[in-house]
Order: structure tokens, then C-alpha cells, then sequence
């Protein structure tokens, strides 16, 4: 590689990282406690315990907890229904309009066998949720995702370049070098370029798929431009359908079930709602394997007579964005898979922090 072309290619390294280094380090230290947010949340977990049933107590109707939410909450509408994975609960979450803003709407978790609320969620209390939202959008919405998605293609760049500089720099030193008789900044530059290298494949994995995390309202704005009215095409240009004409959320999920038998409901979002058109229910459907359980499929279900409307997988974009989630913060192999991307991270950190010493150490000198 010519001379020209490595400065070229050590530009590029040293300024793209210079520029996300910040933000790189703010991530890398909001993201070590969320990789273990399922523990952390457990651990603090203050849920009220369900009240004892007999052991073979059927589930209600799914309306019942629609019916038990809005009388908690007199002028609102429902939005979503969620479900636990860990015992028989429902979620229901509910607004006074189909698309509220952070804030102006309530969870309230509704014990499946009674239909009873056993508590009400707030997803932005607690130190976890202010260490989330500050990992996903530095509490600027939108804009704030950007940003740091942004920062990740930017990272994604230093990353690349980085590799293409690394051969002609080791070019007269053995793999893995440190040159321990030399200045203290080389030999931070030695462990600098070997943690850079031996970690590049991990730091690009989860960098991408973070940067796929920052476009979530974007591909689901898409998503619904795209696929959602091509499903719809026959209701456009009729009016919103009236929360009084809605029929049963019972009837829809069985229909969904039945288009759909291999799969477990995710989640329900009602007419009006981002997840959803004005005249249906869509029944989010996962695999019930666990190489599936990402694979999201929406049924739609005409809310007006319970019939089904469409039912289509997932197009790859949408598919891109479930895989990266749980990827990115390593969900995908329990608790020995969540310490290594744990140890990665603090590897991170310190190719992050070296870097700028060796930044500032440089211009210390040509001072």
C-alpha cells in the first residue's frame, strides 16, 4: 500500500474516532448495566405477588382485562395488550388518544385468571430507565436516536479504517507485539492496536446492529407505508372505525391463532395505533421455539366482525431490526454469553480511553 494511501487511511481512523469517542463512551458505560438489565430487574423486582388460585384456574376472556383497564382509567381508549412470559398476566396499556406521547398514557398489569389489576407499570421509573433512555436517545427522542445512530456509522468507519491500517503498521512486528522497552505511549499504542484488532469483529456486530436500533420508528414508519397499506388497500378512503363498532379482542386473537397455530401472541395493538391500521387488530404472533421466538408475524383481523384480514411475515428490514435488539445486547445465549459481552465492553472502554491518550499525548508532543 503506498505511503499516501495509509495517511489517507489514518486520517480517516484517527478523526472519525475522534468524533464518536464521546458518545462511544457514554454507550459503552449505560450499555455494561443493560446488558444485565433482566437480572437487575429481577433483582429489584417489587411486582405484587399474585394472589393464590387453584392450580388448574382457567384464564378469562381477553376482553375482561380490556373492560377492568378502562374503568381504572374513565376516558381513555385502549392501545396495546402485552403479555408475561413468567406468569399470567396481561398488560394493558391505554390513552386518552390512539398515539399519546411519552408520558400521557398508563400499563396496568391485570392478573389473566381474575381479571384483576395487581399493579400499575411505569416504564420510565428507576434508575434503569433513566440509564435506558439515555443509551437509546439521550432522553432527545427521535432526534437523539439519530444522533447516535449517526455516531455509530461514524464508529463503523473508524473500525474499517482502523483494520486497513493495522497490516502495514505490524508490517516489521509480530502479531500481538508489545513493545515493553520502549516510551510509555508506544506501548499504549501496541496494546491499543492489538485490542483494536482482536476485538474488531465484536466491536462491528454490535456497532451495526446498534446503529439498526436507532432507525426503529423509522422502519416502522416505513413498514406501515409499505406493507401495512398494501394489507389495507381495501379499506382506505372509509372513515376511522369507532371504538363502540370494535368487537371482541377474544374472537381476534383466536382467529390470528388458528391462521397461525406453531406461534404465541406477542402482542396486540387496537385500531389507530402505530402497530396497527384504523379498522384492525393485529395480532404480533412469535415463534414458540426459541430460534423463533424473534420472528414477529402480524395478523391483521377486521375488528369490525372478527374475520381475517391478511397475516404476512415480516419483510427483512423489519426482520433486521428484531435480530439486532436482542444481538446487541447479547440476549441471545443467557447469562454466560451476557459476561462475555460484558467483558467486550470493558475491552471497549479501554480501546476507546487509549485512543484519545494517544490523541492528546501526540499533539502534547508536536507541541
Amino acid at each position: 500500500m503506498r505511503t499516501a494511501t495509509v495517511r489517507t487511511w489514518c486520517w480517516l481512523h484517527k478523526w472519525t474516532s475522534l468524533v464518536c469517542t464521546l458518545f462511544l463512551l457514554m454507550l459503552c458505560l449505560t450499555g455494561l448495566p443493560l446488558i444485565f438489565h433482566d437480572e437487575i430487574d429481577a433483582a429489584f423486582d417489587d411486582r405484587q405477588p399474585l394472589p393464590a388460585a387453584p392450580a388448574n384456574a382457567r384464564t378469562l376472556p381477553l376482553d375482561a382485562y380490556v373492560r377492568t383497564a378502562t374503568a381504572m382509567y374513565p376516558g381513555e381508549r385502549p392501545l396495546f395488550m402485552s403479555f408475561d412470559d413468567d406468569r399470567p398476566v396481561a398488560n394493558v396499556t391505554t390513552a386518552k388518544v390512539a398515539q399519546p406521547g411519552r408520558g400521557n398514557l398508563h400499563i396496568t398489569a391485570i392478573d389473566r385468571r381474575t381479571a384483576r389489576p395487581v399493579g400499575a407499570l411505569d416504564e420510565d421509573a428507576g434508575i434503569m430507565a433513566v440509564i435506558r433512555r439515555l443509551h437509546i436517545d439521550m432522553f432527545a427522542g427521535l432526534p437523539g436516536k439519530l444522533f447516535l445512530g449517526a455516531m455509530g456509522l461514524l464508529f463503523c468507519v473508524s473500525i474499517v479504517s482502523g483494520i486497513v491500517v493495522y497490516a502495514p503498521f505490524m508490517r516489521k512486528l509480530a502479531f500481538g507485539e508489545i513493545r515493553n522497552q520502549r516510551s510509555r505511549r508506544v506501548r499504549w499504542l501496541d496494546r491499543h492496536n492489538l485490542l483494536g484488532i482482536a476485538t474488531a469483529m465484536w466491536v462491528g456486530v454490535v456497532g451495526l446492529t446498534g446503529v439498526v436500533n436507532t432507525l426503529s420508528e423509522t422502519l416502522t414508519a416505513i413498514w406501515r407505508a409499505d406493507q401495512l397499506a398494501a394489507l389495507t388497500k381495501p379499506y382506505q378512503g372509509q372513515p376511522a372505525l369507532p371504538i363502540a363498532a370494535w368487537g371482541s379482542i377474544e374472537g381476534a386473537m383466536r382467529t390470528a391463532r388458528r391462521a397461525a397455530p406453531s406461534t404465541e401472541p406477542q402482542f396486540i395493538a387496537f385500531p389507530g395505533t402505530r402497530f396497527s391500521s384504523e379498522y384492525h387488530y393485529a395480532v404480533w404472533l412469535k415463534g414458540a421455539t426459541p430460534a423463533t421466538r424473534q420472528l414477529l408475524t402480524p395478523a391483521l383481523v377486521d375488528a369490525r366482525n372478527g374475520e381475517l384480514t391478511a397475516i404476512r411475515g415480516m419483510p427483512w428490514y423489519m426482520l433486521a431490526l428484531r435480530l439486532s435488539q436482542p444481538l446487541h445486547f447479547g440476549d441471545y445465549g443467557a447469562l454466560p454469553m451476557k459476561v462475555l459481552w460484558a467483558l467486550l465492553d470493558l475491552v471497549a472502554i479501554v480501546i476507546l480511553g487509549s485512543g484519545v491518550y494517544l490523541w492528546l499525548s501526540h499533539r502534547r508532543a508536536a507541541t
